[in-house]
């Protein structure tokens, strides 16, 4: 998928390895806000962290990563994920801690529980969005909103899935606003203390995007 956004070339591709080190430092620029009551690991240490995680962990079959490119540079990502037939016996069954050294145990704990609270299990049909994130030098040009789009090639394609979700902070009104411009309906809304207190994060909505062609 080609396109042009303030005349820069854009291209929407699948991950790569060559890309963990800018995804990972993607992920940590725009969501370091939350993390910072979390750990008190660096900037570098958290790239490094979700640099082995790319790298050290199994690509789940039923997920798929996009990354938004501009001159190689990585501008914008997305990861989406549904339930797969075989997902209860490809579940991880352990984690390895050796290639981890050097985080400290209790940083490394809270940043796995933390990831962990924030994973969904989607419903048969359902395509789940992960994280959609955008450098903050490339924020209102429109790279979400074509991460998005082939997000809604995806679910289109697929005969498997006709429901796209997310959830969005209730501190991000902008980001709401986005997704209700493009037909997504709060379908509910979370309150927890738990991430309150790991993510200073309070208020969750899950919202979501029928396409009641496929389910006619």
């Amino acid at each position: 998928m080609n396109t042009n956004v303030m005349n820069a070339p854009i291209t929407i591709e699948p991950m790569q390895a060559k890309y963990h080190p800018q995804v990972s430092r993607l992920l940590v620029h725009v969501f370091r806000g939350k993390f910072q009551h979390l750990t008190t690991l660096s900037d570098d240490d958290l790239a490094l962290f979700f640099e082995k995680l790319f790298e050290h962990l199994p690509t789940n079959p039923s997920s798929r990563r996009m990354l938004a490119l501009q001159d190689g540079e990585v501008i914008g990502t997305i990861c989406v994920k549904w339930r797969g037939e075989n997902d209860n016996s490809r579940e991880q069954k352990w984690f390895p801690w050796n290639n981890f050294n050097g985080f400290g145990k209790w940083n490394l704990l809270k940043m796995l529980l933390g990831l962990h609270l924030f994973k969904h299990k989607p419903e048969v049909g359902e395509c789940y969005i992960e994280d959609v994130v955008v450098h903050p030098n490339h924020q209102g040009k429109g790279v979400g909103k074509l991460l998005l789009q082939w997000a809604f090639h995806f679910v289109q394609t697929e005969s498997t899935l006709d429901t796209l979700s997310l959830y969005v902070s209730g501190k991000n009104p902008r980001a709401k606003q986005l997704y209700e411009r493009l037909s997504f309906q709060t379908h509910s809304q979370s309150n927890s203390i738990v991430w309150h207190l790991l993510f200073n994060e309070m208020k969750w909505d899950y919202m979501v995007l029928e396409f009641e062609t496929k389910r006619s």
